[in-house]
């Protein structure tokens, strides 16, 4: 199980990460592989008028057509699956792989990060995962931590953030340790921000103690280090939002770990407050099933009177698939008091008096 306690050391990151990508890859490994794309590239530059796949094109039907027929999908998954099964430390989490979403080659070239950008082939593309160590780390990066999980914002859900205040208003400094969970914490903004609420309200970074929890290593390091190699806009911003958390020393009193939600820790512990944004009845857990056994281990993992709140603020698609009101039923079959929370719902554990 990977667990990290915050820190802004960069050689602390540096050996930190290298646990998760092995700083070599052995090219020799992937001859046959590069030579199969070699031959699809000479064959697609030789036959397929432009355009051809690049960063920012504007793709059309006709544009992923070509693009699957000379780079079929079915061809270049399995290869980029083994890259990434050599790359990581780790067994690398399914539907994680850019190509496993994709439409065709073309949409993987057209949004492709800097460095990476240049390589209008999947030829080259390799080459470049396999000669240059931090290329391949963007590229790891940008597979499992794509734009789309988190938006511009790090205040994401403030209504929800209205409520939470309400809920520490309620509460006396000094009193027993607040323990809060951030459960699918992502690249930790919402954890941190828990941490600046309860700063914000009084409460000494030795009174309180907040964990991120995600499944994807790569995640706990990133907001663990507050370090996205892939997007250093989004990095810039989320060093500012967590500046006072470090400016207080309350660093020490968060932590970062591995976990699956659809399991229970063998460690469990009791929080007063979880915050699940953005999973359940998402993309990513969107079965009934699943979403029970997840509402049930956040239960089980509730303190008496504590305190669950979950978005589900979703597309109409999934939420066609898993409709608001199954949620709320799941939160009460799991012995929980479902209401109306912000931009989701909550629910109370028994003994909880006020809200």
């Amino acid at each position: 199980m990977i667990r990290f306690t915050p820190s802004l050391d960069p050689e602390d990151a540096r050996f930190r990460l290298e646990r998760l990508i092995p700083p070599y890859i052995d090219p020799s490994r992937f001859q046959s592989p590069i030579r199969r794309l070699r031959r699809m590239s000479a064959a697609f530059a030789a036959f397929c008028p432009p355009p051809w796949p690049s960063f920012g094109l504007c793709l059309t039907p006709e544009t992923h057509y070509q693009s699957e027929l000379w780079f079929p999908l079915a061809e270049l998954q399995p290869i980029f699956d083994r890259f990434r099964r050599v790359a990581l430390g780790y067994p690398p989490l399914p539907g994680s792989e850019p190509f496993s979403e994709a439409s065709s080659w073309a949409g993987v070239a057209a949004v492709l990060p800097p460095p990476l950008s240049s390589c209008p082939t999947p030829a080259r593309l390799l080459q470049r995962l396999l000669s240059d160590s931090r290329a391949r780390e963007k590229y790891l990066f940008w597979s499992c931590m794509p734009n789309r999980f988190y938006g511009e914002a790090m205040d994401r859900y403030p209504r929800q953030t209205a409520l939470i205040r309400q809920w520490l208003q309620q509460r006396q400094t000094g009193e027993q340790t607040v323990r809060c969970l951030d459960a699918a914490c992502g690249d930790g903004a919402v954890t941190y921000g828990l941490a600046r609420l309860l700063l914000n309200h009084g409460f000494t970074h030795e009174c309180f103690r907040v964990e991120g929890w995600t499944i994807d290593p790569l995640e706990v390091w990133a907001a663990a280090h507050c370090t996205l190699p892939h997007d250093p806009l989004r990095q810039e911003v989320l060093r500012h939002w967590t500046a006072p958390v470090f400016a207080n020393g309350a660093e020490r009193s968060l932590s970062f770990r591995q976990a699956d939600l659809l399991t229970m820790p063998p460690d469990r512990q009791h929080f007063d407050l979880i915050v699940c944004n953005g999973l359940l009845g998402g993309p990513l857990i969107n079965e009934r099933e699943e979403i029970g056994r997840i509402v049930n281990n956040l239960a089980a993992l509730l303190r008496p009177g504590g305190l669950v709140l979950a978005t589900d603020r979703f597309h109409g698609g999934w939420k066609q698939k898993c409709p608001h009101h199954e949620v709320q039923a799941l939160f009460a079959s799991a012995g929980l008091a479902p209401f109306e929370a912000g931009e989701g719902v909550g629910g109370l554990k028994q003994g909880y008096i006020n809200c």
